[in-house]
């Protein structure tokens, strides 16, 4: 299971480079103004990074949390300056804030089901 998390975290993170300057993402940006889509998007990319680094279902490490947000900091921060390469984007500070918020969101959130689902055992 690790190494299915792992390709698909890995294809994410493809796909957040590869469509950053994409028609698609920048006729959603209309739709978008304060760019909140950050949050799910990277919440998303850290449960997806969390199950390859710990895809047991026992309770987790705290090294695998901080693992998973450092990988994930480290993907909005690059995804950030890459833009800022971007002829039609540009970086922003604010939306590596919203990585941030996401990707805490998704850990709590993560955190909470694998204490649940420990109780259950």
């Amino acid at each position: 299971m690790r190494l299915f998390f792992a390709f698909l975290a890995g294809g994410y993170i493809f796909l957040i480079f590869f469509l950053a300057d994409s028609s698609a993402v920048n006729h959603l940006g209309h739709f978008n103004p304060f760019s909140l889509l950050h949050i799910p998007l990277y919440g998303v990319l850290t449960v997806l990074l969390f199950l390859s680094i710990h895809p047991e279902q026992k309770s987790a490490h705290k090294n695998s949390y901080l693992g998973t947000a450092l990988i994930a900091g480290a993907v909005g921060v690059l995804d950030e300056l890459y833009q800022s390469f971007l002829p039609n984007r540009e970086a922003s500070g604010g939306d590596v804030l919203l990585d941030l918020i996401g990707i805490i969101l998704a850990l709590f959130i993560s955190k909470r089901l694998h204490g649940a689902l420990g109780r259950f055992r």
